[in-house]
């Protein structure tokens, strides 16, 4: 098996990094939306929107892979869609500390702060405006999440099937506890961010390189020769 070779392995650290940000960014993203909500409806909208990234994370694991077999065009879109998430988590780890706390709390339910209100501070929504919020985050981010899986872990197809497990089972399970540890650890986001970028560079590049090996033959250092497909 691939994954107890150097690169195998490397690519599988990779992927655990990744799937941990992202379900821990997804869950903050879900509980800010569901902040405003009464107490039965914040449940009520949380689980929706765990089940709904859950499903949209298998979703898009059944497409992705072959998608970025298509040809190098696509891997230098799927690196550049990437840069956009890294852009977007840079953003999204500028959220206020108070802001974050009303999603934590929203998430664990529970008065963290203990001020006697949960979410307290948070602005006052309808259901259906968080749900929207919660849905569109969720595609967003579920395809976020698979293509920086796929990317990573390309050339090694068993840390492919591990790391789309592992994102499902994370956003099934363990979401809502790895917000609060990443709420209370910031620099775990940020090496999580670093990860992305990475990966998001080395798709773009390794994309590029078979698109235009000619004017690009510097990059065999680290790609080897194109095939002769091109992919």
């Amino acid at each position: 098996m691939e994954i107890f070779t150097a690169a195998g392995f490397s690519a599988l650290l990779q992927v655990i990094a990744i799937d941990l940000v992202l379900a821990g960014d997804n869950a903050i993203v879900i509980g800010l939306a569901a902040a405003g909500l009464p107490t039965d409806q914040r449940k009520k909208a949380i689980l929706v929107g765990i089940i709904a990234a859950t499903v949209l994370r298998i979703g898009f694991a059944l497409i992705t892979q072959k998608l970025l077999a298509i040809g190098p065009i696509l891997l230098i879109a799927g690196g550049l869609l990437l840069l956009y998430v890294c852009w977007k988590m840079w953003r999204e780890l500028k959220v206020s500390y108070a802001e974050e706390h009303d999603a934590t709390e929203a998430l664990a339910e529970q008065d963290l702060n203990q001020d006697g209100t949960i979410s307290g501070a948070a602005p006052r929504k309808t259901f259906m405006q968080a749900a929207m919020q919660i849905v569109i985050a969720d595609v967003s981010m579920s395809l976020d999440n698979v293509l920086a899986v796929a990317g990573a872990a390309m050339d090694h197809p068993t840390v492919l099937i591990i790391g789309l497990a592992l994102s499902i089972a994370l956003m099934g399970f363990a979401a809502t506890f790895i917000a609060r540890i990443l709420h209370r650890y910031r620099w775990i986001a940020y090496v999580g961010l670093l990860v992305i970028l990475y990966v998001a560079v080395e798709m773009t590049l390794k994309g590029a390189y078979h698109e235009w090996p000619d004017q690009l033959s510097f990059l065999s250092v680290w790609f080897g020769a194109p095939s002769a497909t091109g992919h």
